[in-house]
């Protein structure tokens, strides 16, 4: 930067011999103090976490975390709060040694709320108890009840004032009166990316997707001006009343291929998922829907049948390659209960109405594929037998035949 500043002096100098106006001088002054060479020396960009190993949640820059209403974003927000007093939870690592200041300004829900998951989420898996809340390293603010036109220039002077390494602003689009206004959405971007710069804190900025299941796009022109200056974007999804996942859409760095796939027990704390746990969520969700829109008469909307055990139709039914299916999801010699291998097989087949899942049992049953016996309470259980093996006796041979 001293470099620049000499060089700046020198081109002042320069222009103004030549006659240049004062105003054109101090543009470029300005200009040469931001002129970037490959010999720079300019601050490093710094990580506040590790999602699976790899650096994420810069400061100085804007993060983006989206999803459907009600898909686990408070949850998601949740963990990266808990996160700034221990050194891991779930499969998210804090890099620093020192607990991290966070800041959650909260726009959207009721004081009431907002406290419940303070004391009932947020402390619980920080392990610190109520009574030793670290208030000097957490603050909470819930600005709902403030007008628009206050609520940027209030989380300004509380970024400016409390320093915080990490804010949660929840959420970015009740900065705004009309998310759907180009010019205002761009000035509350660019004021945020200059507070979260100028303060060197990571600014997380939760935002609804459009309503439409299909359209996962940041809602309104608010929230395409946050994802085209977001350093990175994440999204989080449902897959039943319990099951969440968490995964990066866009970086500007490192890209994070793997989902965080959690589950959130009946006290409301989050906790890892297993990828069979996540399949089983999925199929019971597909399952539900299944049997609301039999009763109503309409199945378009189903997810489709996989087609790699799908061999065609028969007066408009379809035909499933029971052999490789029930070889797939069964394994040999294991005994199933009825329920675990409808689940099973269900779930690879994306079979979700339990009248078609008995039509293949049944078939299964009177190819051999399976068996079927009783348990002790007499009820049904089903085993893939192992493949028969041909005679294989040797035969004695001589090499002088």
């Amino acid at each position: 930067m001293e470099r620049n500043l000499i060089s700046a002096q020198l081109i002042m100098g320069e222009l103004a011999l030549a006659g240049v106006s004062p105003e054109e001088e101090k543009r470029v002054a300005r200009l040469e103090n931001r002129r970037i060479l490959p010999s720079s020396e300019l601050q490093q960009v710094e990580f506040l976490f590790k999602l699976f190993k790899k650096p994420c949640f810069a400061r100085g820059e804007l993060v983006g975390m989206s999803g459907k209403a009600k898909s686990g974003k408070t949850f998601v927000c949740s963990i990266l709060m808990a996160l700034c007093f221990r050194n891991q939870v779930l499969s998210v690592d804090r890099i620093e040694p020192r607990r991290l200041h966070v800041l959650w300004y909260d726009t959207e829900q009721s004081e009431e709320s907002t406290q419940d998951i303070l004391k009932n989420r947020i402390l619980p898996m920080t392990g610190i108890p109520e009574e030793q809340f670290p208030k000097e390293l957490f603050d909470v603010f819930n600005v709902r009840g403030e007008p628009y036109a206050d609520r940027l220039p209030l989380l300004e002077t509380a970024v400016r004032h409390y320093k915080p390494d990490l804010v949660i602003l929840d959420g970015i689009r009740d900065l705004v009166a009309d998310i759907n206004d180009g010019v205002v959405a761009q000035e509350v971007v660019e004021r945020l990316m200059h507070l979260a710069s100028e303060q060197r804190c990571c600014i997380v900025c939760v935002l609804h997707q459009n309503k439409s299941m299909e359209d996962r796009n940041l809602r309104g022109w608010i929230g395409t001006e946050l994802k085209n200056k977001a350093f990175e974007v994440y999204e989080c999804s449902k897959s039943s009343e319990r099951i969440f996942a968490w995964a990066q859409t866009d970086t500007r760095k490192y890209d994070i291929p793997d989902k965080l796939k959690f589950a959130v027990n009946e006290e409301g704390i989050p906790y890892r998922c297993t990828e069979e746990q996540l399949l089983e969520a999925q199929y019971q969700t597909q399952r539900k829907m299944a049997e609301e829109r039999q009763r109503a008469g309409d199945g378009s909307k189903l997810t489709p049948f996989n087609p790699k055990y799908v061999i065609g139709k028969e007066n408009h039914h379809t035909q499933f390659d029971v052999p490789l299916l029930f070889a797939d999801a069964m394994q040999e010699g294991k005994v199933y209960a009825e329920r675990e291998l409808m689940r099973a097989v269900g779930m690879l087949s994306n079979i979700a109405t339990e009248k078609i899942l008995r039509e293949q049992i049944d078939k299964a049953l009177r190819l051999g594929v399976i068996m079927q016996s009783y348990d002790a309470c007499q009820q049904r259980i089903y085993v893939r037998p192992h493949p028969k093996r041909p005679n294989t006796q040797p035969v004695e041979t001589s090499l002088f035949s």
